[in-house]
């Protein structure tokens, strides 16, 4: 199940998914996308898997979000509504895995890199990683109500709405204190600390834990807003200020807003 840019293992008790684009600070592509829906497809089919770990190559980053140089291609508001659909079903399909998610976090988790992991059941990070969405300061667009709700679940409304108005990434220890990560540990540590949580998981009882999964997943989800984000998707994704802020990201320039 392994890709070019995506390696997948299966070691029991655990599936391993290691995002492999370290050049590129392991920015996520259509294809990873797809490779994630796939691995999660793989770990609710085998019954050897009790805890499914996601994690980065190369040291520097988790996931450092969706690769910019494919934002170019937006034209049509269907094209960013079609892009955060299906950033939502790939992010739904990771929270409706039945085994516990531990994000594995070494470096930045920025943008998507943070969807993925407050998606995830539990985050344990080193003390020098850091987490958010810096699209306020960056490319001037929008995450989907289901991006912006798991945030919440974590860290409250207030504070959720800090981390996107400043667009800062969150040392670890503040983080941590927030309630976005559950651990953070040294970097020479990370993988045995990581280990060590996924083995006390497998070895509890797995039908009370899928059920405390899916119990946390119904609760929340009849906390969510139904309402649709077309219009403010299209709003951000159709703006000059969008187009603005992927070109000052390609050419590693400062944008400069206009608010249109």
């Amino acid at each position: 199940m392994s890709t070019a840019e995506t390696v997948f293992q299966i070691d029991p008790p655990f599936a391993i998914l290691t995002f492999n684009r370290p050049e590129a600070r392991n920015a996520m592509t259509w294809a990873m996308y797809d490779a994630l829906v796939t691995a999660c497809d793989c770990v609710d089919a085998d019954p050897q898997v009790r805890v499914f770990i996601l994690r980065g190559a190369g040291g520097k980053a988790f996931v450092s979000g969706t690769d910019i140089s494919q934002f170019q291609g937006f034209r049509e508001p269907s094209d960013a509504i079609e892009y955060e659909k299906k950033i939502g079903e790939v992010l739904g399909r990771l929270e409706g895995v039945a085994k516990p998610t531990i994000a594995q976090i070494e470096g930045a988790a920025a943008g998507a890199g943070c969807g993925i992991a407050a998606t995830c059941d539990l985050r344990v990070a080193t003390v020098d990683s850091s987490i958010g969405i810096p699209i306020a300061r960056t490319l001037g667009n929008c995450v989907s109500t289901g991006t912006f709700a798991r945030l919440m679940d974590l860290v409250g409304p207030a504070r959720a709405k800090e981390m996107l108005y400043t667009g800062r990434l969150i040392p670890a220890a503040e983080a941590e204190h927030i309630g976005l990560l559950n651990r953070v540990v040294s970097k020479a540590s990370l993988e045995h600390e990581v280990r060590t949580l996924a083995h006390e998981i497998a070895g509890h009882a797995p039908l009370t834990i899928r059920a405390t999964k899916e119990m946390t997943r119904r609760i929340l989800a009849a906390r969510r807003s139904t309402e649709s984000d077309a219009d403010l998707i299209e709003m951000c994704y159709m703006s000059a200020d969008f187009r603005e802020g992927v070109t000052a990201f390609l050419a590693r320039r400062r944008p400069q807003w206009t608010g249109t």
